[in-house]
């Protein structure tokens, strides 16, 4: 098999299989729609499995240490009170917060500069044309660049133009029911390292969450059919969430000024992709553009760089393109359907649209973080689904020398 690949989209999934084919061998292209390399984003966690991969890219400690400092999750009632936390130093494994919490930002940065030693990263471009043939997959970029590669990886987002455009009508979205948005706002002496999560009536929510560069992430959510919001302008989306949250309480005002000086406003609608098959000829997707769980399911970062460590396995174990793609699509898909079994009463429940609500979800919360069970109650934050076979590619993952990655 030969081994010209082009990676679309500079995610963390797309970073991590760029590593990964990088260090076997492979020559590999990473083609990125923004300008430059962005930073930033809100928090993502990695868990388990996904930890384990770190672990043989010899990262993980390095991502421990740029980690967010967050310490635990707590619920503020409408007086500003703590109504129910969970300190994760109190937990056994994992609950709400994770022992890794990272900015998005923050991990593909990581997995980029180790990722560069060994990969071309080209910014500023985007696919607009893919012609798959017996030998390949013929590539026309924006900037009028053709390329031919024995194989296109698609690693962008839930709205993956790429995927659309050889895929086309093949993506049935699930709906989630919740639109957030999320950005960054200056940090003030009461902020904590705690996830602050307030709610309001109409199913509204208010999030602070600490980071380690002097400010604090929010984001605003609201429970609620989607209407096509994802696709409006930032201004109008920017105008909704004012209107919308000005009653709501709390730090409310904060937020929303915050939310008009920021330069980092990203808004969505919450949906899956649902997709029957994830390759065609030489192009396969993986990430979001393959499966995204959304942020509902709380393993989204840890499915990216678990499904990258397989895909790369398999191109590297098999004879051919095709035999490749099988076995990864057949690994991963039981992982990938756990993950998107969230129900959607999900978010209704953590929602409430009615003080009554908001009183209950309080008080299901309080009780459930009491020490005699409050290590029962975590397993439902931190249930990992049945995952990948990784023993299959540890052969691979020792066949380089990984020191100074």
């Amino acid at each position: 098999m030969h081994h010209r690949i082009l990676i679309s989209g500079a995610s963390i999934a797309g970073t991590t299989t760029a590593w990964w084919l990088g260090r076997f061998g492979y020559e590999v292209t990473v083609v990125e729609r923004a300008p430059e390399f962005r930073d930033g984003g809100q928090n993502v966690d990695v868990r388990g499995v996904g930890r384990e991969v770190l672990r043989r890219m010899g990262l993980e400690q390095t991502a421990l240490d740029r980690g967010t400092g967050e310490k635990g999750t707590a619920w503020i009632d409408s007086d500003g009170e703590v109504a129910a936390q969970f300190v994760t130093d109190d937990l056994e494994g994992d609950g709400p917060t994770a022992e890794m919490e990272i900015l998005r930002g923050d991990l593909a940065r990581l997995l980029y500069d180790a990722a560069r030693e060994h990969v071309d990263f080209r910014f500023g471009d985007t696919i607009q044309q893919v012609d798959d043939a017996d030998d390949g997959a013929t590539v026309t970029f924006a900037s009028g660049r053709t390329a031919t590669y024995d194989l296109v990886i698609v690693a962008e987002g839930v709205g993956s133009h790429t995927r659309e455009l050889v895929f086309e009508g093949e993506n049935d979205p699930r709906w989630m029911d919740l639109m957030i948005a999320y950005f960054t706002i200056p940090r003030v002496a009461d902020d904590d390292q705690m996830w602050r999560w307030y709610n309001a009536t109409e199913g509204r929510s208010i999030s602070l969450r600490p980071d380690t560069h002097g400010t604090t992430r929010a984001n605003l959510t609201i429970q609620q059919p989607a209407n096509g919001e994802q696709d409006w302008d930032p201004d109008r989306q920017k105008a909704y969430m004012r209107d919308r949250f000005a009653d709501a309480g709390w730090q409310a005002s904060r937020v929303l000024s915050g939310m008009e000086a920021t330069d980092d406003f990203y808004f969505d609608v919450l949906r899956q992709v649902r997709m029957k098959r994830w390759s065609k000829g030489h192009v396969v997707l993986t990430g979001d553009a393959a499966w995204c769980a959304t942020p509902l399911a709380g393993i989204g970062t840890t499915l990216a760089v678990v499904g990258a460590y397989v895909l790369a396995g398999e191109l590297q174990r098999a004879d051919d393109v095709s035999s490749a793609l099988a076995a990864y699509e057949a690994a991963m898909r039981p992982m990938v359907a756990e993950a998107q079994a969230v129900p959607k009463i999900g978010p209704r429940m953590m929602n409430p649209h009615s003080r009554l609500g908001i009183h209950l979800l309080h008080g299901v919360l309080n009780i459930a973080s009491q020490p005699l069970i409050r290590d029962i109650a975590t397993k439902s934050f931190a249930r990992e689904p049945t995952s990948p076979d990784l023993d299959r590619y540890a052969a691979l993952s020792a066949s380089f020398d990984q020191e100074g990655a």
